[in-house]
């Protein structure tokens, strides 16, 4: 099984950013190294590395602002958490803002290899099992970024692809339009814009107009959901 070994270290500690990166690279990763939050956050968003390990408590920005931002922009890297703070509220948050593990210092190297080993397996699996996204007739392959509803191609711009690939992840479940907004258009847009009703007119269009079956679904008052249940 081929890996990824691209690795983004965010930890402003120079000793344990150190050990830590000369100990990655003995074991074959490719470490890239930042030190404060914005730099780490500048860094993610140019090499997109498989795996992040993120300082909670970094200058600048904070590694659950840092996290939280990733995610909204749709970064899909391993993120490990590593941070003195043990309270288990802290680690809760930070995995509901979408770190993958969390480990508290000081920590065991060999048990952070094979934490980070597993977040990569895991996300290889799950890669290959969700390469080409179904609901009912409707069909998303995710590496060619291709749509297509009964065998029938469907054109998409790349903010269609990922509203359609958000609520094709995830069938059934309701996402609200500031999840939404989040997701596909960042943090930083103004939460009073009616651009998530806009394209789901659009996205309605392409791949339900003159469908028997509705898939792309309105919970009025609440958001919206894929799924392939008859009205």
């Amino acid at each position: 099984m081929t890996l990824n070994r691209q690795l983004l270290l965010i930890e402003d500690d120079a000793r344990i950013a150190d050990f830590l990166c000369r100990g990655l690279s003995a074991e074959g990763y490719v470490v890239e190294v930042a030190t404060t939050g914005p730099e780490g956050l500048a860094r993610a968003r140019a090499s997109q590395p498989a795996l992040i390990i993120l300082d909670l408590m970094l200058p600048g920005l904070s590694g659950l602002e840092l996290c939280q931002t990733l995610r909204a922009e749709g970064h899909h890297a391993a993120i490990l958490m590593l941070t003195a703070m043990d309270a288990q509220a802290d680690k809760v948050r930070g995995l509901r803002l979408g770190a993958d593990d969390y480990m508290v210092k000081p920590f065991d190297f060999e048990e952070l290899l094979a934490r980070l080993l597993a977040l990569q397996r895991r996300g290889r699996e799950q890669r290959v099992e969700a390469s080409v996204l179904r609901l009912a007739d409707l069909e998303f392959d995710r590496e060619r970024r291709q749509v297509r509803r009964a065998g029938r191609p469907i054109t998409l711009t790349a903010k269609e692809l990922a509203f359609l690939e958000l609520l094709m992840a995830a069938p059934g479940r309701l996402f609200s339009r500031e999840r939404i907004l989040a997701n596909v258009w960042g943090a930083q847009v103004d939460p009073l814009t009616n651009i998530v009703d806009v394209y789901v007119r659009r996205l309605r269009a392409k791949i339900d107009k003159d469908q028997a079956l509705p898939l792309l679904k309105t919970v009025r008052g609440l958001g919206y959901r894929m799924d392939d249940a008859a009205e």
